[in-house]
């Protein structure tokens, strides 16, 4: 039997706003927070575990709770979601600080080693007032991005690809080809000053 006029038209317009929801969805990138259990001692993390700043001193690692996990020699931290396909969109807020990297890595990459300096990470790195990509000891200039304040970044699981966004313009500065073997998560490195993340964003119009 026809459904009345009224209320064809309303579940018409549910199903449009219920299409609308799995849309955004759909561009919306992952949320995560950055895994304490992996923070090097020189890294404390605030926010909700949503940030992560640098001290020279750093905590005790006797004080630490012994885990494997933890990063050992290096400063570095993982989130704390690991992503095995499609499109995914974070910022990262910079206060203070002038050496850091910005990226992906396997999820269990050496806890021995620095993202960047093997071929199981991925990262943009900025030190000196310079960007550079990082994969395997090798770096690369990037030009076209300054001293951020803020940064996106997108990854595309399936296209093998890690972008730098710069997102006061909305355009992709740098691509870098990928050739992920199995879950990545986001992975931070940190010398001096804080990061900010903010995470399950949607992928921006454009990109």
């Amino acid at each position: 039997m026809a459904l009345p006029f009224a209320r064809s038209l309303c579940l018409c317009s549910w199903g449009a706003k219920r299409l609308g929801i799995a849309a955004a969805e759909s561009r919306r990138g992952i949320s995560f927070k950055l895994e304490e259990k992996t923070a090097h001692s020189s890294l404390a993390l605030f926010k909700s575990d949503t940030g992560v700043k640098y001290g020279m001193v750093g905590l005790e690692p006797t004080k630490l709770a012994l885990n494997v996990e933890r990063f050992r020699e290096w400063a570095v931290v993982l989130a704390d979601t690991a992503i095995t396909s499609g499109r995914h969109y974070w910022e990262v807020t910079v206060k203070r600080s002038q050496q850091f990297r910005i990226g992906v890595a396997d999820v269990d990459m050496s806890r021995d080693s620095c993202i960047g300096v093997d071929d199981r990470s991925w990262v943009f790195s900025y030190a000196q007032r310079k960007w550079h990509t990082m994969l395997a000891k090798e770096k690369a200039p990037i030009e076209g991005i300054g001293q951020p304040e803020k940064v996106g970044l997108l990854l595309e699981y399936e296209a093998q690809k890690l972008s730098l966004v710069d997102v006061n313009r909305v355009a992709v500065v740098h691509t870098l080809q990928t050739d992920f073997r199995g879950p990545v998560v986001p992975a931070f490195a940190l010398w001096d000053g804080e990061l900010l993340t903010h995470s399950g964003l949607e992928v921006p119009e454009g990109l």
